[in-house]
């Protein structure tokens, strides 16, 4: 297993060819900017959680005030787990995020199993289910009266997770440009619900705001309130995804992280006093749609307006869960963890497109799964154990290698806390839904007889020359290449 030091080494290393002159063969580039950081950041935070979560957290504590509680300290526990995780995006320079850190800390066999939850489950989840919030908003102004089919939705998520892999495809600078400019129209959208909550607050509209604290504390229940809650504030460590294209990412890393998570945080609590402020209990747990019915009792004839920014905002948070997503099955792939044809780039728009067509297949068959808060709370686990364990080998790479170089070191509290916090949200949902934490551990576990077979074991002669063929096949109905040969996390 290489060290940190070696993993710094990476970017350096893969500059220059064996001969010593710059290496221009294609590779994935640095072209992502602070500004485009940040954008990933809240745009990718900023998706469908805020107009679909504020149910969950209601419906589990029935408690306005304790709701309020719950999204203000999501916020601040995703924080922490950002800090964190600036120490480890700028300690393992590598693409990947969790799945780099744990092959780190771990080795390959923990790795794969990360890389095998996130290609049946986290990904594929999170992006269907942003698709279809997206695909709810959009229809909804020509559905005025009634709810829009099923069939259209799932149809018209379909075409979205298309058109933005096609633009990923295409470039990465498009598609970065693509995020910052929808960025901008969901904190509009946002904006203007705050205004309008306040707007309705200063008028006297406080009826539910009393007795705010009255609800269910069970410990169940509240822990299945934060999965809605930071379901929401997913996206926090997405960045460390694309850590190789990020320029400068010593400095660009955490400068993004300060900025983002405070806005994001304070959006977040001031758009559930605002809604709040406009419906009932009662109305919060019977709307999917929060934000449309929020508009539907504040703008009245206008409320298609509300939709289309809250179907920009969905749009944008697709945008950065592909481009992210699709540079986490890239690292896989060079550490021979996926097949190699995930690990090629177009050989002149430098895009990892056979890991974005993949992205969004694995997509696409999620979208047949109908109940979105039941998507929430069946991953939530599964993500949660692979950021803690990420968190955790942070620590045990500052034990076992305490002189690498660390640009960034956070005080041990906060991994401390971060841990035990990630720990309550493991462990307390299990008696209330034990057959979502059965399936996920099942699935987990079956990668791996799957890594025995096919990466630690693979000597079939005849699997290796079918996957070569379908390989160069790809390649050329592609026009890809393969990246310059890369320091691989281990010596096969």
């Amino acid at each position: 297993m290489d060290s940190p030091e070696a993993l710094n080494g990476h970017a350096a290393s893969t500059e220059t060819s064996t001969s010593g002159k710059l290496d221009d063969s294609p590779k994935l580039k640095r072209k992502i900017t602070l500004l485009n950081g940040v954008g990933l950041i809240v745009g990718t935070i900023v998706g469908s959680g805020i107009f679909v979560s504020p149910t969950g957290v209601y419906v589990a504590t029935h408690s306005v005030g304790m709701s309020i509680v719950i999204w203000s300290f999501s916020g601040i526990f995703s924080m922490l787990g950002a800090l964190c995780y600036a120490e480890l995006g700028t300690s393992v320079t590598r693409s990947g995020g969790d799945y780099a850190y744990i092959y780190v800390a771990f080795g390959p066999l923990a790795a794969f199993l990360r890389l095998w939850m996130a290609m049946l489950i986290i990904r594929p989840t999170t992006q269907a289910i942003v698709a279809i919030t997206f695909a709810e908003y959009a229809a909804k102004p020509f559905f005025t009266e009634c709810k829009p089919p099923d069939n259209a939705v799932r149809l018209l998520a379909a075409v979205c997770l298309c058109l933005l892999t096609a633009i990923n495809c295409l470039s990465t600078r498009l598609s970065m440009r693509i995020q910052d400019i929808f960025t901008f129209a969901k904190l509009f959208a946002l904006i203007a619900i705050i205004l309008t909550g306040l707007y309705f607050l200063a008028t006297g509209h406080t009826e539910n705001f009393e007795n705010a604290f009255e609800g269910n504390y069970d410990v169940s229940s509240i822990a299945l309130s934060f999965y809605s809650g930071l379901f929401a504030f997913g996206g926090w460590n997405y960045l460390n995804f694309v850590t190789e294209e990020l320029k400068d990412p010593y400095r660009n890393l955490p400068r993004a992280i300060w900025i983002g998570l405070p806005v994001v945080t304070i959006v977040y609590v001031l758009a559930n006093v605002a809604y709040f402020a406009v419906l009932s209990g009662v109305e919060m747990e019977s709307s999917y749609a929060v934000a449309l019915s929020f508009g539907l009792k504040t703008y009245g004839s206008f409320t298609w307006l509300v939709s289309i920014f809250v179907a920009l905002s969905c749009f944008g948070g697709v945008n950065g869960i592909l481009f992210t997503s699709a540079r986490l099955f890239v690292t896989g792939a060079q550490e021979r963890h996926l097949p190699e044809i995930f690990s090629y780039i177009h050989v002149r728009r430098s895009t990892p497109i056979p890991s974005l067509i993949f992205t969004c297949a694995a997509s696409l068959a999620m979208l047949f799964v109908r109940d979105v808060i039941v998507l929430i709370n069946y991953y939530g686990q599964i993500l949660w154990f692979s950021v803690a364990a990420s968190i955790a080998g942070m620590m045990i790479l500052r034990y076992r290698q305490p002189d690498a170089p660390r640009p960034i070191r956070v005080h041990t509290s906060i991994p401390i806390i971060f841990l035990f916090a990630c720990g309550f949200l493991i462990l307390f949902p299990i008696p209330s839904q034990p057959w979502n934490t059965i399936i996920g551990a099942a699935i987990t576990l079956s990668g791996i007889p799957v890594y025995y077979l096919f990466i630690k074991w693979k000597k079939a002669a005849d699997y290796s020359s079918f996957s070569a063929r379908i390989t160069r096949f790809l390649q050329q109905l592609m026009e890809l290449t393969s990246p310059e040969a890369t320091q691989l996390l281990s010596k096969s």
